[in-house]
């Protein structure tokens, strides 16, 4: 045989290569896409319990300071937040078109907090509102407003849930799944529960031709 028809050593390593990569990429993805996805969801949480905007009301006596926190402004940071944590953990209870679904779900939340976010970083509707309430006049102005970072915080926290989702789109069909050990779980179960096949009766008559066909006395084994 010639030397050139001897593959070189590391050909062997080759195919496996490319796979080897393949389970680094997904192990990495998934560790990032938790993070991301839980990290998200506790940054739009927390900031939507916060204050995002603040300003003055015209009384009688004077101007009355009015505040606003996030889910004054717009609830929907925060439900979209759940949507998305929730999103999150059942990527690893559903497979193939499923966990496609939920990974849309995800990235769509996120999607919807960035623009609510964005939204509500400049919205005065919440202030005046209560401003009203306090003046007993519908559409009292409200002045001096000011606004805090905590909307872009909530906003910082979507882009880390749409990338959890963008993450799952891509490689999530490389994740293990829950449900894959109760399935086999449940499918050994059903194997012990088989009953065994029953032990032919000796006395049936076609057991006593089989046993006369063989050669055997039947009546011995009585």
């Amino acid at each position: 045989m010639s030397a050139a028809a001897v593959p070189p050593p590391w050909a062997e390593n080759e195919p496996s290569a490319p796979a080897a990569r393949g389970r680094r990429a997904a192990r990495g993805s998934l560790a990032v896409a938790l993070l991301c996805g839980a990290l998200g969801a506790a940054l739009v949480l927390l900031a939507t319990s916060r204050k995002w905007a603040q300003g003055t009301a015209s009384v009688a006596q004077g101007s009355l300071a009015q505040s606003a926190n996030g889910d004054d402004i717009t609830g929907l940071p925060g439900a979209l937040a759940v949507v998305g944590l929730a999103a999150l953990v059942a990527v690893f209870a559903v497979r193939r078109v499923g966990r496609v679904v939920v990974s849309l779900l995800l990235a769509l939340s996120g999607t919807g907090i960035v623009i609510s976010a964005a939204l509500g970083a400049s919205d005065k509707a919440a202030l005046k509102e209560k401003a009203s309430k306090v003046t007993g006049v519908a559409g009292s102005a409200i002045h001096d407003v000011t606004y805090t970072p905590w909307p872009w915080v909530a906003l910082a926290g979507g882009v880390l849930l749409l990338l959890a989702g963008v993450l799952a789109l891509a490689y999530g069909r490389h994740w293990p799944a829950m449900s894959g050990r109760y399935e086999r779980a449940g499918a050994e179960g059903a194997r012990r529960g088989r009953r065994a096949p029953a032990a032919p009766d000796p006395d049936r008559p076609e057991e006593l031709w089989k046993a006369l066909d063989r050669g055997e006395d039947p009546t011995l084994s009585r």
